[in-house]
């Protein structure tokens, strides 16, 4: 069994250490606004899942990706619990890409790889789309 330990330190805040030893600090007043909230969090992550895929099977699919960004938009319910209802997820790929390759890497992580987004489909409504730039001109940065 893996755990995490979640230590109050004043107000709203928190500090978190992950089951890998990490230190993560939380901050559940949106005012003060010190750091992310838990829901934020797993905004975050749902993110980061799909990314670490698409990666993985990109990578695997022999493409060449020259960057990858994920952008992952969301709408909460009104009453508590104030899960996620609708996500949408985004994403920006640059390189020079086959597109039915990225079709399947998304369809994948979407479907079978990401837990993130397996857990999240429980309470919300997804939509996924992605959009392919062209590779970087040479010497550009």
């Amino acid at each position: 069994m893996q755990t995490a330990s979640i230590q109050w330190i004043g107000e709203q805040k928190f500090l978190a250490v992950s089951p890998s030893g990490h230190a993560v600090p939380f901050d559940s007043d949106r005012e003060s606004n010190k750091a992310p909230g838990a829901m934020e969090m797993v905004l975050m992550a749902l993110g980061a899942c799909t990314a670490t895929d698409m990666v993985i099977i990109l990578e695997k699919k022999r493409q060449k990706l020259e960057s990858l960004e994920v952008v992952c938009s969301g709408e909460r319910a009104a009453e508590p619990p104030t899960v996620w209802t609708k996500l949408e997820v985004l994403f920006r790929l640059r390189g020079t890409l086959d597109e039915a390759a990225v079709q399947h890497a998304m369809s994948l992580t979407e479907e079978k790889y990401c837990s993130v987004a397996a857990m999240l489909k429980k309470t919300a409504a997804f939509s996924w789309r992605y959009e392919i730039l062209p590779p970087a001109a040479f010497g550009s940065k």
